[in-house]
């Protein structure tokens, strides 16, 4: 190994090594609680050193955000065989199912990412989350093709049937990290039953009150709204 590859891996070890000690710290203590200084001591590193690998706390969170969601993106789409996914509304099942899923798997990152009001806000995320925006784009896709295969009525709006689809997903996940589910309950369970009911609720065409504007999966973090709603559109 030359000079520089051992100077490029030994440089992305003490990257790596910044973004874990940084993730643990941000979700133990609370992003607005955790200066560069503090991350420096835990990888015994002065705050010089890191400045040189990140120029701000911001970006270390933009790091782990795109982290996190390139992990969702890539996160298995629920249990079962592909037979499951042979209709329109099953790979739509399936496909949201990754947002619960995404938090069983990697608590750490979904909590930072959804949970905490004190990170930064992102408002450009197609530039920024290239996995954010695709798994919105299949979504949607998803969506419109089960209202053409008629498992959705014709009414149905994409970016509200977003917002229905997601946001319970979302709150039961946020219960189960926060240990906010009674014992004697399922939160899988509880998860599932959600969604199919959300689900069924869609197909009778009842008149939606709500409205959806613009797509939190573009601005995850944003410390004036809530948490819960960055991932529904």
């Amino acid at each position: 190994m030359g000079i520089k590859e051992r100077q490029g891996r030994d440089r992305e070890t003490v990257r790596r090594a910044i973004l874990d000690a940084a993730r643990d710290l941000f979700v133990s203590e609370g992003y607005g609680n955790v200066s560069i200084r503090k991350v420096a001591e835990r990888i015994e590193y002065s705050p010089a050193a890191l400045y040189s690998y990140f120029p701000s706390k911001d970006d270390i969170f933009f790091a782990l955000a795109s982290e996190g969601f390139d992990l969702l993106g890539a996160s298995p789409a629920g249990p079962g065989t592909l037979d499951d996914q042979s209709t329109p509304l099953k790979r739509l099942r399936r496909t949201v199912w990754r947002l619960y899923e995404f938090s069983v798997e990697h608590p750490e990152y979904f909590s930072l990412m959804f949970l905490d009001r004190s990170v930064p806000r992102i408002s450009r995320a197609d530039e920024c989350f290239p996995s954010a925006r695709r798994l919105k784009l299949e979504i949607e896709a998803r969506i419109r093709a089960c209202v053409d295969a008629g498992d959705l009525p014709p009414s149905t709006r994409t970016p509200v049937t977003f917002r229905l689809l997601t946001v319970g997903l979302l709150g039961m996940a946020a219960m189960r990290l926060s240990h906010r589910v009674p014992a004697g309950e399922h939160p899988d369970a509880l998860a599932r039953d959600i969604l199919d009911v959300t689900i069924a609720g869609l197909q009778t065409g009842i008149p939606l009150r709500s409205n959806a504007v613009g797509c939190p999966l573009e601005e995850p973090g944003d410390a004036r709204a809530s948490s819960m709603s960055s991932l529904s559109s």
